[in-house]
């Protein structure tokens, strides 16, 4: 063979080698499709990209009450079989902490900042969040519940928020 060609293969190769190692592999993701609950009209979608140590939660739900907040919370276990929600379990919570706002360092894993819903009862979210991740581990929302509440949460109930009933309900999926 040519040596000249030879070379030539050799050096793409490389570079073929080199710009495949410089892809960062993609970030882990999940999804939640929220259905409605016995009853309830509200639907969604919630997707978690992980990335930087944070998570960042996108959510949009049709449906509810218009006009008005609603809790929004990960709840333990991932089981929509109920018809009310309930067999989600209590907040999603490994580290053991008292429910809280979102915005505090000390609370639920699964606390989530409410959703505000239009005129049309439509609520959309895009928060960035600490202490959950999509990646394997103790504080993983993959395998986890997704609930909308039917009313607003007030962050100081213990362990709920009494934020009512669960209007939709879902199981958080690698996506």
């Amino acid at each position: 063979m040519n040596t000249a060609f030879l070379k030539s293969m050799v050096m793409f190769g490389a570079i073929a080698v080199a710009g495949c190692a410089s892809v960062a592999p993609p970030a882990p993701t999940a999804t939640a499709f929220l259905e409605p609950t016995r009853g309830s009209n509200a639907r969604g979608t919630v997707t978690f990209q992980e990335s930087g140590g944070k998570v960042l939660v996108i959510a949009s739900v049709t449906g509810l009450k218009p006009n008005q907040e609603h809790g929004f919370h990960i709840h333990e276990k991932g089981d929509c079989s109920s018809g009310d929600g309930m067999s989600t379990g209590g907040h999603f919570n490994p580290l053991a902490k008292q429910h809280a706002h979102p915005s505090t360092g000390e609370r639920h894993a699964g606390d989530l900042p409410a959703l505000k819903s239009d005129a049309s009862g439509i609520a959309t979210l895009r928060q960035e969040m600490d202490v959950i991740t999509v990646s394997d581990g103790p504080t993983s929302v993959v395998g986890r519940g997704m609930i909308v509440h039917a009313q607003p949460d007030d962050y100081k109930t213990q362990p709920t928020g009494n934020a009512g009933a669960r209007v939709a309900c879902a199981v958080i999926n690698r996506s």
